[in-house]
């Protein structure tokens, strides 16, 4: 699994499989996420939908839950694209974590594969 995540920044290289984890805190406790759930987009500048893509549970009761990207979702153009992580809790409401910053975008990059 390649791949980098920091605070406003995804980047894997094309054509690579990527886990992207997290683990949901409130107050330093976890969030139940079950009946959660997750959805991750990309788009390009335009806002054209590069690929979306939702969220495996791997812990809900304590608020771990994956987002698993295939080779076939990251073997798009190399370069730079617009994303953020939603999650949908069980009581319908709606939270983006990522990026944490609400005054920030997140990017995604894709940079170039040589073995193919």
């Amino acid at each position: 699994m390649s791949g980098t995540i920091s605070e406003n920044l995804i980047t894997v290289r094309q054509g690579d499989s990527f886990a992207i984890n997290f683990e949901l805190k409130d107050k330093c406790e976890p969030v139940d996420l079950t009946g959660a759930t997750m959805l991750m987009q990309v788009r390009d500048d335009s806002g054209n939908l590069m690929f979306s893509v939702g969220g495996t549970p791997v812990d809900a009761v304590n608020g771990k839950i994956a987002i698993l990207l295939t080779p076939l979702q990251t073997n798009i153009a190399v370069g730079d694209y617009n994303t953020d992580i939603q999650v949908t809790l069980s009581d319908g409401s709606v939270n983006t974590i990522y990026p944490a910053n609400p005054n920030q975008i997140a990017t995604f990059r894709v940079t170039e594969q040589i073995t193919r």
